[in-house]
């Protein structure tokens, strides 16, 4: 009996088709192929040439990240064909109108629906926005719009505070996908909201864009001295340190404890990105940095600059392949 039963579940296992780790997390080259567009070789030459990395999966398998091939996307950095199976809830919806999903964001954010929030920005995410869009265009509008909302008095503190935190947690849910396409040998960045400013978002969402940009970003969050900051840029040696002001207390004592601060990133050769709604003039007109941007698309496009990423060859062989008559190893299955 004890040996029918043991022939039993193994005829069950091998019968029974289970989702696992990799079947979440990972594609072969033909389903990348079709959500890309492009033919099985031509996903292959991009393994090769660093463009798409091949992980090994726990069954041995090389696979790709499903979120490097959906990151790079984003980046526009590789064609489009069916990204249907890029995005782990497999909706058939890749186009988004930014428009009207900022105005259901609103509503969720305004009625504390925090299982809608997650799903709204989840589903912006997978139809293939760029974090530094999403950001900028959906996120930003959405929170300025329940912000006012408390400004002139239509709802209470409270609600906003709840739409800041529900933001933040479906925030938080996409991180995993960033970071599980770092690189080995990431640059470092590091930033923070200075002293008495308590916007968490702004500084967070920088996090994000440095990460999806190919960064190990250290963000120290609100409310950060501006000595301790310089005190995390000796310690930690990054290559970039972001800031981000959307409120100052005291300008005068800001401007002292800034030059303060960036007389420490010089020396150490680091780059000084600024930004945030509390920098107008004349005050940003009185502080050094390396770059200044209004919003997140100017941070991304300089971090890249930094830190350029492997880009896609055209499609087609290779003029090298071509002359030869070689085909190029493939290490992807």
């Amino acid at each position: 009996m004890k040996d029918k039963r043991s022939r039993l579940w193994t005829f069950l296992k091998k019968s029974l088709v289970m989702p696992t780790e990799d079947s979440a997390l990972y594609l072969s080259t033909p389903q990348a192929a079709a959500a890309l567009g492009v033919s099985v070789s031509t996903v292959k030459r991009w393994v090769d040439a660093g463009i798409l990395p091949a992980h090994r999966t726990v069954g041995g398998h090389r696979k790709l990240l499903r979120s490097e091939v959906l990151a790079l996307v984003r980046q526009g950095d590789l064609p489009r064909g069916d990204l249907t199976a890029l995005t782990s809830l497999a909706t058939t919806d890749s186009a988004i109108d930014l428009e009207v999903a900022t105005d259901e964001l609103v509503t969720a954010l305004l009625e504390g629906q925090g299982t809608e929030v997650h799903a709204l920005i989840r589903r912006v995410y997978d139809s293939g926005v760029a974090i530094e869009t999403l950001a900028d265009r959906f996120i930003a509008p959405a929170l300025a719009r329940v912000g006012h909302g408390w400004e002139i008095g239509t709802i209470d503190v409270w609600q906003e505070h709840r739409g800041t935190q529900l933001c933040a947690a479906a925030l938080y849910d996409l991180k995993n996908d960033l970071e599980a396409r770092a690189e080995k040998n990431r640059p470092r960045a590091v930033g923070a909201a200075p002293e008495g400013d308590p916007y968490l978002l702004p500084s967070l969402l920088a996090q994000f864009v440095l990460l999806d940009a190919g960064w190990e970003a250290v963000n120290l969050g609100p409310t950060t001295p501006l000595p301790s900051l310089a005190e995390a840029i000796r310690e930690l040696r990054p290559r970039l340190l972001w800031l981000s002001v959307s409120f100052i207390a005291d300008e005068s004592a800001f401007l002292d404890a800034y030059k303060a601060l960036y007389q420490v990133a010089q020396r150490q050769g680091v780059a000084v990105a600024v930004g945030g709604r509390a920098l107008k003039e004349p005050l940003r007109s009185a502080i050094p940095y390396t770059t200044y941007g209004d919003g997140l698309e100017h941070l991304a496009a300089f971090a890249r600059t930094l830190h350029p990423r492997p880009k896609p060859p055209r499609r087609g062989r290779p003029p090298m392949l071509q002359a030869s008559g070689h085909r190029a190893p493939q290490h992807a299955n």
